[in-house]
């Protein structure tokens, strides 16, 4: 029994760390398509809310990856869950607010 409730720690442990590496990463993925958004708007002449949307993302995905890292360096299991289920939240929110984003550049790109 013991190790079942051992293993299971494991397991949270580790979820909170893939959403701490993930979150990480797509900050950097946000502000790299920030920089392409900018240079296309530049180009084309054409204004989108593409790479305003993508900044908010960046802030959900920061913000993720700081609660994920926060449940892991936290002591009391309860509240690595509570942390642990915001920065999951936080990480499917972002990831919303890049699909949106997705949307909105093809619309763009077939109009232009």
């Amino acid at each position: 029994m013991e190790h079942d409730k051992c293993e299971e720690y494991y397991l949270e442990e580790d979820i909170s760390v893939h959403i701490f590496t993930a979150s990480a990463a797509m900050v950097g993925v946000c502000l790299t398509v920030i920089g392409l958004v900018r240079v296309f708007i530049t180009i084309k002449g054409v204004n989108t809310l593409a790479d305003d949307i993508l900044s908010a993302a960046s802030l959900v995905f920061l913000t993720s990856c700081s609660l994920s890292y926060w449940a892991l360096r936290t002591r009391k299991r309860r509240r690595m869950h509570k942390i642990e289920r915001l920065a999951d939240g936080a990480f499917i929110f972002g990831l919303i607010l890049m699909v949106s984003v997705c949307g909105i550049l093809t619309y763009v790109l077939e109009t232009v």
